[in-house]
Order: structure tokens, then sequence, then C-alpha cells
């Protein structure tokens, strides 16, 4: 399994941070490769991916399953194809350090089965935390921008 895991501070109350993270609408779209997604319900959703990994590029269809929601600490979730070759886990989890002051960490766990396996784990050991930091990072801008909007509104 390839990991990767980000810390942020952000310049917002754990509050809005939660307010953010627990509409998954919110953040699907900042995943890279995101080409769309479907809500099923509050915990589960569909997200269609491209993805480039090296000489490879793929279009997916992913499952997401949040599995963990802890008011205002986590969002723990899975992710998996219908054929499980990709399977993997994730959440966001928020730390307040100060009133108008949070840290967040983003984590990505993401490995491959079958065949392909050997070709392309090595290639999502570097690749998963450069996805990881780059997605965490664009969740906490989205954020903040977000909190400027509806505080201009």
């Amino acid at each position: 399994m390839a990991k990767g895991m980000h810390v942020v501070e952000i310049e917002l109350p754990i509050n809005q941070i939660w307010r953010f993270v627990s509409e998954m609408d919110n953040w699907a779209p900042l995943i890279p490769g995101y080409e769309s997604h479907q809500k099923i319900n509050i915990k589960k959703s569909i997200w269609k991916l491209h993805g480039d990994i090296g000489i490879m590029q793929k279009t997916v269809i992913v499952h997401i399953d949040i599995t963990e929601w802890i008011e205002p600490d986590k969002i723990s979730f899975t992710l998996a194809t219908a054929s499980k070759t990709c399977v993997g886990s994730g959440y966001f989890q928020a730390k307040a350090i100060g009133p108008e002051k949070t840290e967040m960490t983003g984590f990505l766990d993401i490995g491959i089965n079958g065949r392909m396996k050997t070709v392309v784990s090595p290639v999502l050991k570097s690749l998963v935390p450069k996805i990881g930091k780059d997605f965490t990072e664009k969740v906490a801008k989205a954020m903040i921008s977000k909190e400027k909007i509806r505080a201009t509104v």
C-alpha cells in the first residue's frame, strides 16, 4: 500500500472545518484527476477519476464509503474500484490549536491488487504522497475561500 499524509494549519475554527469536510460534495471535486461524482447518500458516493500513472492513463470508477464520522474531529473513508483492483482508505482529522486556528491532517492509503500490482505499486509509492499533499492543500484553500465568500454575503 502507498501512503501519503499531509498537515496544514488553517486560520478557521474547528467547527468551520467540520462544516466543510462533513459534506462530501465540498471536497470530492478537489481530488486530483476528478471528473465527476454521484452522491448515493451522505455516506456513499461513486467518483469518476482520471489517473495518469507513469506511461498509463486510465479513467476509473471508485466507490467511496464514509466509515467514521466523529464530529468535529474526523471523517474516515474507504475507497475501492468495483473489481477491487484498487483499494484504500483515508481521512481528514482536525485539531483545534486556538479559537480561530485548526490543524488539519489529510491521509491517503492506496493499494493495487491483481496482475498490474508489480508494475503500478512502485509508481504509487511516489505518487500517493503527492496526491495526498495536493488534495489536503486544495481542501484547505477551498475552505478558506468558502468562508471568505460567506463572510462577504
